[in-house]
């Protein structure tokens, strides 16, 4: 089973370059972000076409989220505990071939002291409180998406330039660690413990040829699901496509059953 992660930066705009992916990596499961449509606009009958049923959580210009799966999509939920009304769109939940799926775009918080990191924190604290009363530490739990937080300095192409900046700064760090003491696992982490992998590069002074770049787009799993996780892949090639995100896919591979 493949499941898969990637901020689209608009899906509209985007759409060839994810009909494109489904055809080339036929994911079981991909987690978009960033789609920046509303529900009423999503282009649900192309991905369709490809044979994947959609769930999604839009609005308009800014945020959203979506899950394609080639299997039934099951136990769909939305949001945070105690979001308003009008809350950001940031949130998908749902179950397909008995595995968890959470899909996450976490606020990118702007600038370390403003308002929107003290929002950052908080609505990490959030997240941490969702899967407490939602999730179970022994259950196939697969949380992915776009956490718009280096988990450390191996994810940062110059951790120096970097500290203490947004992204970066210790309080988001710390957030997040509280967030995966649920517990998860960084499922990249069980199989490659280098520096230098990187999922999203800024537009701005040809970042990504010279590769400077942060993971921030990560696939976390319980213990659960990290024994049958067997690789993880960056697609990093992606970048370099015509009019592309910023952000490139990450896919997970798990086994159907746990090893012996």
């Amino acid at each position: 089973m493949k499941i898969t992660t990637w901020n689209v930066n608009g899906l509209r705009a985007r759409l060839t370059h994810v009909v494109d992916f489904l055809r080339a990596e036929a994911p079981d499961v991909l987690c978009l972000q960033e789609t920046k449509v509303e529900d009423h606009l999503f282009p649900r009958t192309v991905l369709e076409d490809e044979g994947y049923e959609v769930a999604y959580w839009g609005q308009k210009a800014y945020n959203g989220v979506a899950i394609l799966a080639r299997d039934p999509i099951t136990d769909v939920w939305r949001g945070l505990p105690d979001d308003p009304p009008d809350a950001e769109r940031r949130v998908l939940g749902a179950t397909v071939r008995g595995v968890r799926v959470l899909d996450l775009y976490v606020p990118n918080g702007q600038d370390v002291g403003t308002d929107k990191y003290r929002h950052k924190l908080d609505w990490l604290r959030r997240l941490r409180m969702l899967l407490d009363q939602r999730c179970a530490a022994d259950e196939l739990l697969v949380v992915l998406g776009d956490c718009n937080v280096a988990l450390d300095d191996r994810d940062v192409h110059d951790p120096a330039w970097w500290r203490g900046r947004i992204l970066c700064s210790d309080a988001e760090r710390q957030a997040m660690r509280t967030v995966l003491a649920f517990p998860l696992v960084d499922l990249l982490r069980e199989f490659r413990s280098e520096g230098g992998i990187y999922t999203w590069w800024h537009y701005r002074a040809n970042a990504a040829a010279a590769d400077d770049g942060l993971r921030i787009d990560y696939v976390f799993g319980t213990r659960a699901a990290a024994q049958r996780c067997t690789g993880v892949v960056v697609h990093k090639e992606l970048r370099h496509h015509k009019s592309p995100s910023d952000h490139v896919p990450v896919t997970a591979i798990f086994r159907d059953e746990a090893p012996a």
